[in-house]
């Protein structure tokens, strides 16, 4: 029983040393996290079984335990599996396509208390190449792309609503009003209160049965 069992232990690591060892410049984006190597090679770590894009922002393993693949499918017929964090089965996209993405996942999210580590990782890449990359493609970094869209959730709100100008802007995803009343003015050069008096607002029936409602 030993004996088969140690014979299987044996075949599994030797089927995994079937990739190469991490040369300097690969161990160094392992290292540092440099997704500007995603898409050039994976690395998977023996102790783990796990294979990842050299931007994981994972625990970085040891160098003696880490093997070099040049696919997906490489690494898994090698036994192993994908990183559920950096999820390395997935082909690294064009880097329109990837903005458009993120650009996606900051409009659904702007009204939550976003950073860039967390745009990254929901993104799949480092908050490094991210912010570079976003800004060469849109002109615009990621925080100004959510400050642009936190202030059109606001102006909708305006426009539709009777809701107050400290909800909306708390909507909108500001840590309060006076932030809020502040950013408003500095890029429209109105006050929220006066931005709803010139477009001439009017609440939607949802909001107006809702105030009728606490009344």
């Amino acid at each position: 029983m030993t004996s088969m069992r140690t014979t299987r232990t044996d075949s599994t690591r030797a089927d995994r040393l079937a990739g190469e060892p991490a040369d300097d410049a690969q161990w160094d984006a392992i290292r540092t996290n440099n997704a500007a190597w995603n898409g050039r090679f994976l690395y998977a770590v023996e102790s783990t079984g796990i294979y990842c894009r050299p931007s994981c922002a994972s625990k970085p393993p040891l160098r003696n335990n880490v093997r070099i693949f040049r696919s997906a499918e490489e690494a898994e017929r090698s036994g192993f599996r994908p990183c559920k964090r950096c999820k390395p089965e997935r082909e690294r996209l064009p880097d329109r396509e990837w903005v458009e993405e993120i650009k996606g996942f900051i409009r659904s999210h702007c009204h939550e208390p976003l950073s860039l580590a967390a745009i990254a990782t929901a993104c799949l890449g480092s908050p490094y190449h991210l912010h570079r990359t976003f800004k060469r493609v849109e002109g615009v970094t990621p925080a100004d792309y959510l400050q642009s869209c936190r202030l059109e959730r606001a102006m909708s709100e305006l426009r539709r609503t009777d809701a107050s100008v400290a909800e909306i802007g708390a909507r909108a995803g500001y840590a309060n009003a006076a932030t809020f009343a502040a950013r408003f003015k500095r890029e429209k050069g109105l006050s929220p209160s006066e931005y709803r008096a010139s477009v001439g607002a009017k609440p939607d029936e949802t909001e107006a049965s809702k105030g009728e409602e606490t009344r």
